[in-house]
């Protein structure tokens, strides 16, 4: 971004969940194309689902959100951080290192690796804001950039793009923690469903709001304010030790 905003390049492309939920005054999420698959998954060496793999199975994620969300529903199961590209995280099931890893689907589908895997219910498993989102940054001033943009622009994924970051402005500027979201399209009306989590997993807030597509931001905006009300800096009290910590081991 810094190259875009020096005019050293014309435009970035990054993965959605990457880009910060407020850009610099110069710059602009210019276009959202069609978005992948917003799921995580599972991968196992035999093809074993995460719901019948052995008691006290390690499993690896670099994120800590999944491994709150995997304690929940398989809390006999060891997770752990991992860390390096998609490939190496594959190769350490082979190597014995996990049985078992969760990464996003988006990932596996641009590498076009060919993988078994077991796509997780984004009921259990709601992923990362923006998850399986590209986005394209340009600067504010260049018109004719932004127009031609456009036309590679879904408008279903920049709906729910929308109302997901509109979640994290609120997210990210008071509470800072892991946070479950997905926006979908259903019929003629955008649904965005959110969880947030205890450090511990013991406890959770469950919300959805649907509404116009048109009305993506407002939709993130008003469950921001849901979720103020029923205790979400609670929840986040304890998370930023956490992170810390989980990004140290």
């Amino acid at each position: 971004d810094r190259a875009v905003a020096e005019k050293k390049a014309d435009f970035a492309v990054h993965s959605l969940k990457d880009v910060p939920a407020e850009l610099p005054d110069d710059l602009i999420l210019a276009c959202v194309p069609k978005r992948e698959a917003a799921n995580d998954v599972f991968i196992s060496k035999d093809g074993i689902t995460l719901e019948k793999i052995k008691k006290g199975a390690v499993i690896g994620t670099s994120s800590l959100r999944r491994a709150v969300q995997v304690s929940r529903i398989r809390p006999d199961l060891v997770v752990k951080p991992i860390r390096g590209n998609i490939e190496s995280r594959i190769k350490k099931i082979d190597d014995g290192k996990f049985d078992g890893i969760i990464l996003a689907e988006a990932g596996i589908g641009r590498l076009r690796l060919d993988v078994k895997f077991e796509r997780l219910s984004s009921v259990d498993f709601p992923p990362s804001p923006g998850q399986g989102a590209l986005a394209i940054v340009s600067r504010k001033d260049d018109h004719k950039l932004i127009k031609l943009l456009k036309t590679i622009e879904d408008p279903d994924s920049l709906a729910a793009i929308e109302a997901e970051r509109s979640l994290s402005i609120f997210v990210d500027s008071g509470c800072r923690f892991p946070v479950g979201a997905l926006a979908q399209k259903t019929g003629d009306k955008l649904r965005l469903h959110v969880i947030v989590y205890s450090v511990d997993g013991s406890k959770s807030i469950n919300v959805e709001k649907t509404g116009e597509p048109t009305q993506a931001k407002e939709i993130g905006k008003q469950l921001a304010i849901e979720l103020a009300a029923k205790g979400i800096a609670e929840l986040a009290k304890d998370w930023r030790e956490k992170v810390e910590e989980w990004n140290k081991k």
